[in-house]
């Protein structure tokens, strides 16, 4: 998997008791039953050739099924993960409604294991805005240090 890149962008607001970022948990049978460290800054692969951040917007639309709010995006840096894949995050101000149905784009996989029948699921199936903490225990382990990061920036 060398060389794969991913971008991603990670939206957060100001609320009463602090700061929120919005996370998405992955949709499918694999983490229909799992809560903490699986959830996801909205993110996805991108070819060579797409700008980075241009990737960050595009997989959010995909992802949470409504444009990223404007905003002025802020590079976070990148991570590499243990299978060589290197993930890129932005972090932006700004608010969405995700309290009706998400509307994310559709993977398709091989369910029940061995069964040969393909099924399609959204690739993400909720998404919530959790403050930083929260979402420290929720994040995969991988992305943990964009929120710490974010945390640095706010001050």
């Amino acid at each position: 998997m060398s060389g794969v890149r991913s971008a991603g962008l990670l939206l957060w607001r100001r609320v009463p008791d602090g700061v929120q970022v919005l996370l998405g948990h992955p949709g499918g049978p694999l983490f229909a039953r799992r809560d903490e460290g699986v959830w996801s800054v909205p993110k996805g692969e991108h070819p060579p050739d797409e700008p980075p951040l241009a990737a960050a917007r595009r997989e959010f639309a995909e992802e949470l099924g409504a444009p990223a709010p404007d905003g002025e995006p802020v590079p976070l840096g990148e991570v590499r993960l243990r299978s060589g894949k290197v993930v890129a995050v932005w972090a932006q101000e700004g608010d969405l409604d995700v309290s009706g149905p998400l509307v994310s784009s559709p993977f398709e996989m091989e369910w029940p294991p061995r069964s040969g029948r393909v099924q399609s699921f959204p690739e993400l199936d909720r998404a919530a805005w959790c403050g930083l903490d929260e979402a420290q225990a929720l994040l995969t382990a991988s992305q943990r240090p964009f929120v710490d990061r974010l945390r640095a920036l706010l001050g």
